[in-house]
């Protein structure tokens, strides 16, 4: 009897421990689930309320620009030669080539551009450029395309949007097979403050209105410029800036970041990592939409106040970037300037701003 009764508990305890172990599962899936709806009902209160404020933050977007990503499968044909990288061993010990956060700070000698494009070229990746050209500033566009044919992104699908006030002064420029231009008409402003901040509304319209579904990365460069050398995969990223080339070697003291706390471009004295150009910067078709709009709201807001930015659309790129870390930055390589002569760092010219006189082709100085 005593075994029988034995038996039993042993039956009754077992079965408690699985009612147990299964409530604890049903439980434990239950309270995932209602966690996950919650996340998913606080992201989109938080992205409904940030589409309504102008911090100088991330905004979130509405609706979403869905892009194939290209960032995370790295895979080069089978039998691909190239020298064995060293862990020991630095191809340069003169530059910074890795930020504090771990972003990879591109210059001549640090990447294998053979190892890169046989990477992106089987993705058959579409790259977007945008340039304006307003008034005067279309004298530039036939060196900017005839040089960008030559060293932007040889080889892969490239599309050059000009936006301009004067579409009958574009040139003509034979394109290779899978490049083109294509022209925007925009309206001429009497000031050249003006030009450059609408540039990010520009630039946000095209991505929702024409680019969405059909390109992949985006770059936003300056027409008033030449490439001279290679621009291509090592560029490619997240979220890409270039380093201006005018203050790559002082101290963060002397960067003209916006100053005054009124302006949402306000960057506060002892903050800022490097002092970057408006005039070349790019990434995923997602991210410059994000910081177009962003960087948009910001300016409109600033306006509705009575503050223009000390720099305009460059001033709120560096307020954003230095929230926003970016995931690549280019050395001045990617844009100097043509009246300085080259420092010894600078291994390889490769884009570059034209000597001009700026009373000549601004509408005001």
């Amino acid at each position: 009897m005593n075994l029988f009764n034995g038996k039993i508990l042993a039956v009754t305890l077992m079965t408690l421990l699985t009612l147990g172990i299964f409530y604890s599962y049903i439980l434990r899936h239950y309270r995932f689930v209602v966690a996950f709806k919650h996340k998913d009902k606080t992201s989109a209160d938080s992205s409904a309320a940030s589409d309504s404020t102008t911090a100088a933050n991330c905004v979130k977007e509405s609706p979403a620009i869905n892009i194939r990503s290209h960032e995370f499968s790295l895979v080069v044909p089978d039998h691909l030669k190239y020298n064995q990288p060293h862990l020991t061993e630095n191809s340069r010990t003169d530059v910074m080539t890795v930020t504090p956060w771990l972003a990879p700070v591109v210059w001549e000698g640090t990447f294998n551009q053979d190892v890169l494009d046989s990477i992106y070229k089987p993705k058959n990746i579409s790259i977007a450029a945008t340039v304006f050209a307003v008034g005067k500033y279309t004298m530039f566009l036939k060196n900017f395309l005839e040089s960008a044919e030559q060293h932007f992104f040889v080889g892969f699908r490239v599309h050059m949007h000009v936006f301009t006030d004067q579409p009958n002064e574009v040139p003509k420029v034979k394109m290779a097979a899978g490049r083109q231009v294509m022209v925007h008409k925009v309206p001429s402003l009497n000031r050249w403050q003006e030009i450059s901040a609408r540039r990010m509304k520009q630039i946000q319209d095209l991505i929702e209105e024409k680019l969405r579904g059909n390109t992949d990365y985006i770059f936003c460069l300056d027409v008033d410029s030449k490439f001279h050398g290679r621009w291509g995969t090592e560029s490619l990223g997240r979220l890409v800036t270039v380093v201006h080339p005018g203050y790559y070697r002082d101290d963060r003291s002397r960067f003209p970041y916006e100053r005054r706390p009124q302006s949402r471009a306000y960057v506060a004295p002892g903050e800022g990592d490097f002092y970057y150009c408006g005039g070349a910067y790019g990434g995923l078709l997602q991210e410059v939409h994000q910081l177009t709009k962003t960087c948009n709201l910001n300016f409109e807001a600033d306006a509705k106040d009575g503050i223009e930015a000390a720099w305009q659309e460059e001033s709120h790129l560096n307020r954003y970037m230095w929230i926003n870390k970016p995931s690549k930055v280019l050395s001045p390589e990617y844009l100097w300037q043509d009246f300085k002569p080259k420092n010894p760092e600078i291994r390889l010219l490769r884009f570059s701003g034209v000597i001009k006189n700026y009373a000549d082709i601004r509408p005001n100085v």
